[in-house]
């Protein structure tokens, strides 16, 4: 275990002031920031080397190696060349994508609640220093080692540590006892708050923590790739048979034909380079690394790649309430009494200047009346609310801070009320249990105040008070009074008190909590987000479910969806009872339950996984978000976990794949934008790449069985797939979103990339290139240009072809002149770039002469050109064609 810190560093219980701010920098500096040395970023020289590890690579290289066998110097020097300009071009990508996600990562910073100079603050984790007071609460992650001063309830999972599931009930040390001493008075760094709240001191920092001493001898494991890039890397994988199978057909006829082994082997090899599409993980890469930028400025922070393109494939949002469609703002606005009297709340954030008003009697009347209520919300509370120069703050559950202010608007202080009924004993809320109690030393007895559900309490209470005297309960009035309340989209707690004579027991505890006194009820009110109604309608016309998973109460969760602006109807609400029954029915009976239930309300956490297991088992791709410990399971097993990043738990986070920063709603409808945005600019790199390549074997396929010279030499294939091409292709991976994401329904989850569109278009763009190419090159034969000439042309023309291809790739439902070219600037440019290289090495005599070119008339320029410009015509006029026939975009893919 860590060593313990010198007693000096380790405050009294009753010294909550913790470290002054000198003090804390003085130790930073000796001590060193709180963090985990991470392993370095591989070096550019490293990233440029990894480039190379590639089976196209090793024929490359062997090309290479045969050209200088048999004296051909000037292709192996071409050769090196390509290899070079690829290698540092893929390098320079692959380092920047790298740097791009470890600056995302910063975005990402733990953070602790510390108490410096008497005053609770957030600060990162990373400038915690030994000797400082930490709050630590349910949900929670320690951040560093400490020893406990005070523990409730406290239950911490280890397991990252001694592998035990079980977690590990902690206690504060004894006052004479050394500090930290055992395992059950220190939290470390790193597990994981499960239950209860504690106040420790920090024993240990970085390295100095246990699970700094395990880092230390592990290192870090490697991403898995993206599903997609799978996918691809098997289709890589079966083009690469299909051109061997191919190559080795052509091959057979060449050496009938007498051509020389030597360039057919070349040939084979420039072919491979064309039809295998090797730079399509590293535009993949960069089209999900722009996407991880665009969406970190929509505060939408992506943990794992692949999430991204998940994000956008989602069909259904499984989203909890609090925080994410409201503000998880709590105030309590209605306080209904036994007697039906009813009292009001000013909401205002000045706890001071704000009143408690009842219609018929004063202000001092109404506060009075609302004490003895308010007194049983306060003195079970584990909340906490103070003040600074910029206001009143809570720290804790915001039903316990909202109900801390509304006592303090009744005159009631927490802290004056903690002095007078001293606390002996407390029963800590659990979702299970749906209420809190605790035991105070009161004047002659012991006193006993509870809050939680209105059944609950009801159950416990065998009297209510209704002003002047305590009555007989009636349990049917209060439940009407309950209902109405949160009808109105209110959150209902119910409050009682009572009394122990007999204290000889010293153990307190739920037997305790019978012939309670029923105080009445609050309301409170979280309201809905701004932004969400608008975000609700654009998941709907984006062909995106909503589903909401809430513990509040069936009417509550109805009107606070129909706030929200979710489309339902009285079948489509059900409850946690509801899911139970149907688990234990079978999944056949949830997923029937599943199919038309969209508002879920009284659910207990572990029903949410089940839940959301269900809705993936009848076909949707589901996004679940959340930010309790609790949600963690669901975050885990959903298709995408969307954990909430300022109020959420850092078990939440670390079980999701993506964290919002905001904890909008909205900003979750924008990731799915741009998730789409991802996944249609990756389709477009694979038309354009594809459909080029396809276009060379065609090529090859017509001219050489037909006893037509090879119309490309290798080294002219690999320059054009190589270097002109391979400037063009990863530029389309940044297209900016089209504007219409969010109006086409969802991609299915079993949907191939190479769809019925896709497959057309690249046929079409295949034959038009390659037909179109065999074409030209015959009828300059058939005209008299030499061979080396109507290479020359042909080369120049598929150039051409490329740049129309990666255009006319832009979209694959909307024409090319209906988009600005200047909104992807780099697309632009690679396009000039590709061209201009081209003709820059038809005028320099090094590559004139090993790649066999030469400047054209400028007849031939306009014979290059109107070819070339028939494969925008037949692009253009299936867009057309698929806009109006009556399988369009939309409607097709809803067929399909």
């Amino acid at each position: 275990m860590a060593s313990p810190i010198p007693q000096p560093f380790a405050p009294k219980l009753r010294d909550r002031s913790g470290l002054v701010t000198e003090e804390a920098e003085s130790r930073l500096v000796r001590f060193g920031p709180n963090i985990l040395p991470e392993p370095e970023a591989p070096s550019f020289a490293f990233v440029f080397l990894r480039q190379f590890r590639s089976p196209l690579i090793y024929i490359l290289f062997l090309a290479a190696a045969i050209s200088l066998v048999i004296s051909d110097t000037k292709d192996a020097v071409f050769i090196g060349v390509v290899l070079l300009l690829n290698g540092l071009i893929g390098s320079l990508q692959e380092y920047s994508a790298g740097r791009a996600a470890q600056a995302l990562r910063k975005l990402e910073q733990p953070r602790a609640a510390v108490i410096r100079d008497g005053e609770v603050r957030g600060i990162e984790a990373r400038l915690l220093v030994p000797g400082d007071l930490v709050l630590l609460e349910a949900g929670g992650r320690v951040p560093a080692d400490l020893a406990l001063v005070e523990a409730t309830d406290l239950l911490c999972d280890e397991s990252l540590l001694t592998g035990e599931a079980k977690a590990t009930r902690k206690t504060a040390s004894s006052p004479a006892a050394p500090v930290a001493e055992g395992k059950t008075a220190t939290a470390f760094a790193g597990t994981l708050v499960t239950r209860g709240r504690g106040t420790g001191v920090v024993t240990g920092t970085g390295l100095r923590t246990e699970i700094g001493k395990i880092a230390v001898e592990i290192g870090r494991a490697s991403a898995s790739q993206p599903p997609l890039m799978i996918r691809l890397a098997r289709f890589s994988n079966a083009i690469a048979w299909a051109v061997g199978v191919t190559s080795l057909v052509l091959i057979g006829i060449g050496l009938m034909r007498g051509l020389a082994w030597s360039d057919l082997f070349l040939m084979s090899v420039g072919l491979a380079v064309s039809a295998i599409p090797e730079g399509l993980p590293i535009a993949i890469s960069i089209a999900l690394a722009i996407s991880m930028r665009r969406m970190a400025k929509r505060n939408v922070i992506v943990r794992r790649m692949p999430a991204v393109e998940s994000l956008g494939s989602c069909t259904m949002i499984a989203t909890d309430k609090t925080g994410t469609l409201t503000l998880n703002e709590l105030t309590v606005t209605d306080i209904r009494l036994p007697d039906g009297t009813d009292l009001a709340v000013d909401a205002d954030t000045d706890l001071d200047t704000c009143e408690i008003k009842a219609a018929n009697m004063s202000v001092a009347e109404a506060r009075v009346r609302a004490s003895r209520l308010l007194r049983a919300a306060t003195l079970p509370n584990e909340g906490l609310l103070m003040q600074d120069e910029n206001g009143w703050k809570g720290v804790g559950d915001t039903v316990d801070v909202a109900l801390l202010a509304a006592a303090r608007k009744a005159g009631l202080a927490q802290e004056k009320m903690a002095a007078d009924y001293p606390l002996l004993a407390r029963i800590p809320y659990e979702p299970d249990l749906k209420y809190t109690a605790s035991f105070h030393r009161g004047s002659e007895s012991v006193r006993i105040f509870a809050k939680g559900s209105t059944e609950t309490l009801l159950s416990m209470a065998d009297r209510m008070d209704i002003g002047d005297r305590v009555v007989e309960i009636d349990r049917d009035r209060l439940l009407a009074q309950k209902e109405e309340m949160a009808a109105r989209g209110l959150r209902v707690l119910a409050f009682a008190d009572g009394e122990i004579r007999d204290d000889a027991d010293a153990t307190f505890g739920h037997h305790h909590l019978i012939d309670l006194v029923f105080l009445g009820i609050a309301g409170m009110q979280d309201p809905i987000r701004q932004e969400v109604p608008q975000a609700i309608r654009e998941c709907r016309a984006a062909g995106v479910e909503v589903a909401m998973v809430t513990g509040d109460d069936p009417k509550t969760a109805a009107a606070i969806a129909a706030q929200a602006g979710l489309h339902f109807g009285p079948s489509q609400i059900t409850t946690g009872d509801a899911v139970r029954e149907a688990e234990a029915a079978g999944p056949e009976r949830l997923d029937e339950l599943t199919k038309r239930a969209r508002i879920y309300a009284r659910v207990v956490p572990d029903q949410k996984l089940a839940i959301v297991l269900s809705l993936a088992r009848n076909g949707h791709f589901v996004a679940v978000t959340g930010d309790g410990v609790n949600d963690a399971p669901a975050l885990k097993h959903a298709h995408v976990g969307v954990a909430m990043g300022v109020k959420g738990t850092e078990v939440a986070k670390e079980s999701a794949d993506i964290v919002v920063a905001d904890d909008n709603f909205a900003s979750i409808v924008s990731g799915i934008r741009e998730g789409r945005t991802a996944y249609s600019n990756i389709r477009k790199v694979i038309l354009m790449l594809t459909a080029t390549g396809a276009a060379e074997m065609l090529l090859f396929l017509l001219a050489i069985p037909l006893g037509l010279p090879m119309p490309l030499l290798p080294v002219q294939l690999l320059w054009l797939n190589l270097v002109t091409n391979g400037i063009q292709d990863v530029t389309l991976a940044g297209e900016p979103p089209e504007g219409d994401e969010l109006g086409r329904p969802p991609r299915r989850p079993k949907e191939p990339i190479f769809d019925r569109l896709m497959v057309r278009r690249i046929v079409q763009s295949a034959l038009v290139i390659g037909g179109g190419g065999f074409a030209v090159f015959y009828w300059l034969l058939s005209q008299g240009y030499p061979v080396s000439e109507a290479r020359n042309l042909l080369l120049l023309l598929f150039v051409m072809f490329e740049n129309v291809q990666t255009l006319g790739s832009r979209s694959e439902h909307h024409s090319l002149f209906s988009r600005s070219f200047f909104k992807n600037p780099l697309l632009l440019g690679s396009i000039v770039v590709a061209q201009a290289i081209h003709i820059g090495a038809m005028h320099v005599p090094w590559f004139r002469e090993v790649l066999g070119l030469a400047p054209i008339s400028l007849a031939e320029w306009a014979l290059t050109l109107l070819a070339a410009g028939s494969l925008l015509v037949v692009i253009e006029v299936d867009k057309v064609r698929e806009r109006t026939s009556s399988r369009a975009y939309p409607r097709r893919i809803e067929a399909e």
